[in-house]
Order: structure tokens, then sequence, then C-alpha cells
């Protein structure tokens, strides 16, 4: 009997098998990058923009608008949170049944989540202070990407992505508490940096 012939041992069959489950929890996690890099970006040049218009002592440090930082913030939530439910969509179309369904309705629970988040904030920010307004846009949208990354951790029983909803919804309770200025420097390092740092790291270890 040829080598080619040998039957695999049963170290080689535990290997293989090992080899093809990590193949394939990477194909269906998909790429760290897009599911990290997109909102960090976002935060970073969003929350910096605000940063720069509120300052900490109440005084701008850069020439830039409330309503052109918050346009910064918004354009780059609306392109993270649509790679976000595109990607929570397209990868559940690698799977079938129950889990397949729950990961759309996830999926498209983003879409209507931040389609209801500008209407409340359009509607309720006009009546405030501009710089309450800025933390309204500012508070909510991190607000309802906390509360969603925890429940896609429960849906997906995903530990790692709960306790970075956890993290998020911290970091943005102590920013509001403190208010405008710190919010968004809060927001830009810790968020912004931080899941910058999550993708590239996530990215590197798969």
């Amino acid at each position: 009997m040829t080598e080619d012939e040998r039957s695999p041992s049963p170290e080689e069959m535990l290997r293989v098998i090992e080899e093809q489950r990590a193949a394939t929890t990477k194909w269906l996690s998909g790429d760290p990058l897009l599911i990290y890099i997109p909102w960090g970006v976002a935060w970073l040049l969003g929350f910096t923009a605000l940063f720069l218009h509120y300052g900490l002592d109440g005084r701008p440090y850069a020439p830039i608008s409330q309503m052109q930082a918050v346009g910064v913030l918004l354009a780059g939530l609306i392109v993270a949170g649509a790679v976000a439910a595109r990607g929570f969509v397209w990868m559940n179309r690698r799977v079938r049944g129950d889990t397949n369904a729950r990961g759309a309705m996830f999926g498209y629970a983003w879409f209507a989540g931040f389609a209801l988040m500008n209407v409340i904030c359009a509607r309720m920010s006009p009546q405030l202070p501009p710089e309450e307004s800025g933390l309204l846009w500012g508070g909510c949208s991190l607000m309802l990407v906390a509360v969603l990354y925890m429940a896609g951790g429960a849906i997906f029983l995903a530990w790692p992505m709960f306790f970075l909803g956890v993290w998020i919804a911290a970091v943005n309770g102590l920013g509001v508490l403190l208010g405008a200025g710190w919010h968004a420097l809060l927001s830009a390092v810790l968020l912004g940096g931080g899941f910058i740092a999550v993708g590239v790291l996530a990215r590197r270890r798969s």
C-alpha cells in the first residue's frame, strides 16, 4: 500500500476537522475590518469635528460650525450603518433556518433604527440650545449602536459583541453626563480610536 492509499490517523483527522471548523467560522463571521473599522472612522471623524467645535471650556478650537460637525458625524454614521446592516444580511445568506432569519431581521433593524433616530432628532433638536442639540444627535446615535450590539450579542451568543455594546453604552453615558465637549472627546478617542484598533487586531488574529 502506497503512502497516498494509507488511511489517515485519528490525529490527522482531528487536525483536518479543526482546520475546517476554523475556516468555516472565519467565513461566516465576516471581515473584522468591515465590522469595526467603519464605526471607528465615523466616530473618530464626526466626534473630533464636534470636539473642535465645542472645546472643553466653551470656546471652539477650530472654525467649524455645529451644522458642519453634525453633518460629518451623520454622513459617517449612515455609511457605517449601511455597511454593518449589509454585512449582517450578507453573512446570514450563507446559513439556513432560524439563524438566517434572526440575522436578516437584525440587519434590517439597523436600517430601521437609524431612520427613526434621524426623524426623532430632527424633530427635537430645533427645540434645544445648540450645544444640547449636538449632544442629542451624538448621544442617541451611540445609544442605538450600543443597544443593537448588545442585542446582536444575545441573538448570536457572541459575548465579545455584547461587551462592546456595554462599553459603548458606558462611554456614551459618561460623556452625556459631562457635557457636549467631553462627550465628543471621549467618543472620538475611546470609541472611534478603540474600534479601529479592535478591527485591526481582530483582522491580524484571524
